[in-house]
């Protein structure tokens, strides 16, 4: 069985958002069974740790000897194992690897940007128009392509599961529910139960750890 790893407690901004999250919403939308391992910073820093992830961050994934880090890498790799989440022809294989990784390397970075301005010092406000600029016109870009689909090929694949992913990062702001196609978007994605089943797990142990 796949063991997962993810944090036993991370801060309220931060739940929903850890990377695990991914990983849990691919499984279950292929139907693969799981068990989790809950780590914390003592982990993370422990040389047993860093043999599996170099970084010390989540998730990992360890089954039938195969270890493998990156959220991205992980869901691909689930991905190829589902038609659930990858068309069984090879250019739909294909298109569903190019928008996981328009995702993480058009999409992502931008709203990580904006969200290193959020504070009042000096240089984030300096840099915060131009962060929120970048953000705008790849939304932008992203909604053209969206148009009147539900999904960005047609049908759900593991490239809208990693671009809600990205686009739940601006859940504190207003910026994609002014945008009402990407806003519906990820709704419609969010809906789906596979996601509202790994979400409840996710948050589980942070619920717990409040208690």
């Amino acid at each position: 069985m796949i063991t997962l790893t993810a944090f036993r407690w991370v801060p309220d901004f931060a739940q929903g958002l850890v990377k695990d999250l991914r990983v849990r919403w691919a499984l279950e939308e292929a139907g693969i069974p799981y068990q989790e391992k809950l780590i914390g910073p003592e982990d993370q820093a422990s040389a047993g740790y860093r043999a599996l992830q170099p970084f010390g961050q989540v998730p990992v994934i360890e089954t039938d000897g195969l270890k493998l880090f990156e959220s991205g890498s992980i869901v691909l790799h689930i991905a190829e194992q589902s038609q659930a989440l990858m068309p069984s022809d090879p250019a739909g294989r294909a298109r569903t690897r190019t928008w996981v990784f328009a995702a993480l390397n058009s999409i992502e970075p931008s709203v990580d940007n904006l969200g290193d301005t959020e504070g009042e010092e000096a240089w984030a406000v300096a840099r915060r128009p131009a962060a929120m600029e970048k953000v705008q016109r790849r939304l932008g870009e992203l909604e053209a392509w969206l148009g009147d689909q539900d999904y960005l090929e047609g049908r759900f694949t593991a490239g809208d599961l990693m671009m809600t992913t990205v686009l739940r990062n601006l859940r504190e702001t207003d910026i994609v529910a002014k945008r009402p196609r990407l806003a519906a978007y990820v709704a419609r994605c969010q809906a789906r139960p596979a996601f509202q089943k790994a979400l409840a797990d996710h948050m589980r142990p942070f619920e717990a750890h409040a208690a």
